[in-house]
């Protein structure tokens, strides 16, 4: 849970659907910016992955990417906005946000924060690393990960969820860590940049670990809410 926090046992639902929708909507948005053709825009070919791990009809994700491309009359304001603090029991946590409406936001996560504590830019992210992750799982014919992390130029690999495996890499690296995963018979599920806790904090009574997850379980019921980095074990 240093890394990226992900909520487990999300219930299948319209609702849950249409907020990954509008997540993957966001990105997809974001990255066209840089270009409209995926082959040349690394972040746009991992966003385009992540809209058919979801299941994004094909129009809806090709009108995205036009749209944060320039090439519709739809306006996309979306900013990037990263906030830090701590949830409950001094747990440390940042949260990136995509939105039109900075206030909004702001408003928000200031609600959101009131069961922790809201810090200022900083006070948290020099406990994090800034990295490249990769997750990926092996498929026919793929060495040991250890040895493709090497083969790949990924500085380390640890132990995913349900069986996979999370490569680390410099930032400026992640694409062609990736691509040399692949190539090295790797199922590359997920690419992205993140932050990573360098110390994270044990929660070991069962009540507080509750209130931890119930607080991240509302930050990541916002629409706004893109991501969030937790440093807890």
């Amino acid at each position: 849970m240093g890394a990226q926090w992900k909520q487990k046992g999300k219930i299948e639902s319209a609702a849950a659907k249409s907020k990954a929708f509008n997540k993957v909507t966001k990105e997809l948005v974001i990255a066209a910016r840089a270009g409209a053709d995926p082959a040349m825009n690394p972040r746009l070919r991992m966003a385009i992955d992540a809209a058919k791990k979801v299941s994004m009809p094909r129009d809806n994700m090709e009108r995205a990417i036009k749209r944060g491309a320039g090439l519709l009359d739809e306006p996309a304001n979306f900013e990037t906005v990263t906030y830090e603090g701590f949830a409950p029991h001094r747990v440390p946590v940042i949260v990136e946000c995509l939105t039109d409406n900075k206030n909004r936001t702001a408003t928000s996560v200031r609600v959101l924060f009131r069961k922790g504590q809201l810090g200022n830019s900083g006070s948290v992210s020099w406990d994090f690393r800034h990295l490249g992750m990769i997750t990926a799982t092996p498929e026919d014919g793929a060495g040991d990960p250890e040895e493709a992390a090497i083969e790949a130029g990924a500085q380390e690999v640890e132990s995913g969820d349900e069986g996979a495996m999370l490569f680390l890499t410099e930032p400026g690296d992640l694409d062609a860590v990736s691509r040399a995963l692949a190539a090295q018979k790797w199922h590359v599920s997920s690419a992205v940049l993140g932050w990573k806790a360098k110390n994270p904090v044990k929660v070991e009574d069962e009540a507080a670990r509750a209130e931890v997850e119930a607080f991240l379980h509302a930050l990541d019921e916002d629409d706004d809410v893109q991501h969030l980095y937790v440093g807890m074990e």
